[in-house]
């Protein structure tokens, strides 16, 4: 399970930079917006929000349209408030999990959020009974062969090694399931990003920076540690190649 006090405190130290590393977060936010703008849209949630960059986007694409935009980082949040502060969106803090809505919406949306989720399932039943009639959920999410370079080299280095949060992400079956079963007109797209590092310390930084570690393994990355899976690493990919698997979700009501 995603220990999600831990993804809350890491997105809240790395507030600050994250713009500087989230370049993957950034090409999913455009590929989603594509998707949206072929519709008209009066009351957009964005949910987990980050730093704003997709809820400009948003406004943008749908100058007129309310939005509401929910993170559970404050840090965060004080990032997208300082980013589009004439821009008239209503900004929250709290866990969008557990949060409820008095309020319907015609487009739920969000960029590489919902691998957070304990339970992707019951949040998107939840979700639906806050969508108008005709309404859109629109997401991205990444998925389990996310990092699949670095989780085989971690393999390779010990047998007892966790895996990585994102090989716990749910695959496109069960997110399919999950969508049928409250929606229709489900549709899921999928692509692949390819990133290259100078080294794995580099990379890490980056999985770090962007809040994406979700894991308590503070303290095994010695030197040493890192030496020696980079060793096999560059021995099985050449390079510090990274994979990022993000899948392009919708369904309507």
């Amino acid at each position: 399970m995603i220990n999600k006090e831990i993804v809350r405190r890491n997105f809240s130290r790395y507030a600050k930079v994250y713009d500087c590393y989230s370049t993957v977060q950034g090409l999913s936010g455009l590929k989603l917006i594509k998707i949206a703008e072929a519709k008209k849209f009066n009351k957009i949630l964005d949910i987990g929000c980050g730093t704003g960059n997709y809820t400009s986007l948003l406004k943008e694409c749908f100058p007129k349209a309310q939005i509401k935009a929910i993170d559970i980082s404050k840090e965060m949040v004080g990032v997208s408030k300082t980013k589009l502060r004439s821009k008239d969106i209503e900004f929250i803090t709290a866990d969008a999990e557990t949060t409820d809505f008095n309020e319907e919406f015609d487009l739920i949306s969000s960029n590489a959020t919902f691998q957070w989720f304990d339970n992707l399932a019951r949040v998107l039943k939840k979700y639906t009974k806050f969508l108008k009639d005709e309404g859109l959920i629109l997401f991205s999410t990444f998925g389990p062969n996310t990092f699949c370079e670095l989780q085989s080299s971690l393999k390779e280095f010990s047998q007892n090694s966790s895996p990585l949060p994102a090989a716990n992400f749910p695959d496109k079956e069960k997110i399919d399931s999950f969508l049928e079963a409250s929606l229709r007109k489900v549709k899921i797209e999928e692509e692949t990003y390819k990133e290259s590092h100078g080294s794995l310390k580099e990379l890490l930084e980056k999985i770090k920076y962007t809040g994406v570690r979700g894991s308590s393994r503070q303290g095994f990355w010695t030197k040493s540690k890192i030496a020696a899976i980079e060793k096999i690493y560059l021995a099985k990919f050449n390079k510090i190649n990274v994979t990022y698997q993000v899948y392009f979700c919708r369904g309507v009501k």
